[in-house]
């Protein structure tokens, strides 16, 4: 299966050094905090991780190959049921 960006990254206005033909308020220091959420602090530290295992991936496909590789119906519906509940929980 190949994975492909399904979106196009949106364009951005570049910013250059030179003066701009519209007058700009100086910008001013703020005293505004800023906190970040633990969930956003979870994905950082998840960001180090590689987002697959290269070489569970080539295993799996050598036993795809060989024709070894058995499917778990019963495991593959109860984590997609876990997962419907997760998010039903988030909703609410």
């Amino acid at each position: 299966m190949k994975i492909s960006r399904a979106t196009k990254p949106s364009r951005t206005q570049e910013i250059t050094g030179g003066k701009s033909s519209s007058p700009r308020k100086a910008a001013t220091p703020s005293s505004d905090a800023v906190e970040l959420s633990g969930l956003f602090r979870e994905l950082q530290t998840n960001e180090a991780e590689p987002a697959f295992d290269a070489a569970k991936v080539e295993q799996i496909k050598q036993a795809i190959a060989e024709g070894r590789f058995t499917i778990n119906a019963d495991a593959i519906a109860d984590r997609l049921i876990a997962s419907a509940k997760e998010l039903i929980k988030a909703r609410n």
